[in-house]
């Protein structure tokens, strides 16, 4: 029996991207490869990349660089990109790295076995189509290995907003949503092999409408079928846009047990001037009344968010808007970036702010988030929440979780394993994280 080849995979960017790189494991899978951790020991290397942060392209480029030795010491080792910057570059990657011997767009990589034979037998193999098959149901059924207490699981895909910031639309193509029916069968299957917490992932999660037995279903619709599964006890969902936050899916917040208190709803900017020339379709103002319908439904709720800072033509009162917004909502977790362009998007070609301003701006805006961060864990301490326990600590007979709201939870003494759920004291809170003591 010849040994298994080794796969090693490395995935840049958000969670949609790390249940991309457990797809295409298990596509190779079927191929004979088992995955590794080092390069070094591989026979394939794939770079599951985005291109939503600055230079992803170029960062990319290098890293390729980095394998022309090992590529050199072992000539059969097979080298692809996948994922958003292989979308956008395309045949330009092969171009400029002629040891890459496959590159594969985000919607084609259930084809990568026949594209691993193709390279295996001396090609170079490009496939950045938008295939109207689902690539979901193209791919062999996974095998029954136990899996973690959490997961990610697709619902939605692409996106049709066209925030003038983002290149999502065009690398990762219309908004499709999966039908009900194959993500309730793969929930089912991932809770059979220890699964407990499922979250559920779209680029525009919020505007889930997937087939249902009798017409399409909402996020919320889909999330009460989910709550019928034995054995699941948690389901969560990223990354929702304002517009697609309806009715029932503010409702099932507050009466839905196993939706967990947390939100991420990002709001990118807090001017109204700026907002329009993102095109984000909603005002500060909106998005604030929003907030308030969510928390009035489920007071307890944490909010997280995104923002971006240095938009071309944003000025100081812009800004300060933002700050503004920041103040009244009180995020208990928020992420923040500098504007960088993006070629192709409409905002790459305006006048660019001052990069010693935006960078002023940001640390500012950071100070204002980190604060209300520790404000939201401190005010945590003395209160009773859930804890999904997922690995040991590093002191002997710890254990870290996370709790409903999304906080990591450290309990020393724990007389609990990995996958159990358990009521926790909040005791202390740290920089980034809280420690709790088991009720018995």
């Amino acid at each position: 029996m010849s040994a298994p080849k080794k796969l090693f995979i490395k995935t840049y960017g958000c969670q949609m991207n790390v249940y991309d790189s457990e797809r295409m494991a298990e596509a190779l899978g079927g191929k004979g490869y088992v995955e590794t951790k080092s390069a070094d020991d591989a026979d394939m290397i794939l770079l599951n990349t985005c291109h939503i942060r600055e230079k992803a392209a170029e960062k990319v480029y290098s890293e390729l660089g980095r394998f022309k030795g090992l590529k050199a010491e072992k000539p059969d080792l097979k080298i692809g990109v996948a994922g958003c910057v292989a979308q956008a570059e395309g045949e330009e990657i092969m171009r400029r790295q002629p040891l890459v011997d496959l590159v594969v767009g985000p919607q084609s990589y259930h084809r990568l076995p026949e594209m691993e034979t193709k390279a295996r037998e001396g090609e170079k193999v490009l496939d950045t189509d938008f295939p109207e098959e689902d690539k979901f149901e193209k791919l062999k059924k996974r095998p029954k290995a136990k899996r973690g207490p959490t997961a990610f699981l697709t619902v939605q895909e692409g996106c049709d907003k066209f925030c003038a910031f983002c290149v999502v639309p065009y690398t990762r193509g219309a908004e499709v949503s999966r039908p009900a029916d194959r993500i309730l069968r793969e929930a089912q299957d991932l809770v059979e092999r220890g699964v407990r917490e499922i979250t559920l992932l779209g680029q525009n999660v919020n505007a889930y409408h997937g087939a249902g037995p009798n017409g399409d279903l909402t996020l919320a619709q889909l999330i009460w079928e989910l709550d019928k599964i034995d054995g699941l006890e948690r389901i969560r969902f990223t990354t929702s846009h304002p517009n697609d936050m309806q009715d029932d899916l503010i409702e099932a917040h507050g009466t839905c047990a196993k939706l967990m208190p947390y939100l991420h709803l990002p709001v990118q900017a807090g001017s109204d001037k700026i907002l329009k020339r993102m095109n984000r379709s909603h005002t500060a103002e909106s998005y604030i009344r929003l907030i308030e319908r969510i928390r009035a439904a489920r007071p307890d709720i944490l909010i997280s968010g995104d923002f971006i800072v240095g938009f071309p033509e944003e000025t100081e009162e812009d800004f300060q808007a933002t700050m503004d917004l920041v103040e009244e909502v009180k995020y208990g977790t928020a992420y923040s970036f500098k504007y960088s362009t993006r070629p192709g998007t409409p905002a790459a070609e305006r006048a660019q702010v001052d990069p010693a301003a935006a960078d002023d701006r940001l640390q500012r805006l950071q100070a204002l988030l980190t604060r209300q961060q520790r404000e939201v864990q401190d005010s945590m301490v003395g209160r009773e929440v859930g804890v999904l326990f997922e690995k040991a600590g590093r002191l002997p007979g710890q254990m870290v979780g996370k709790s409903d709201y999304l906080h990591a939870v450290h309990v020393a003494d724990c007389s609990r394993g990995i996958g159990e759920l358990a009521r926790v004291r909040i005791v202390s809170s740290g920089a980034n994280s809280l420690a709790g003591e088991l009720i018995c």
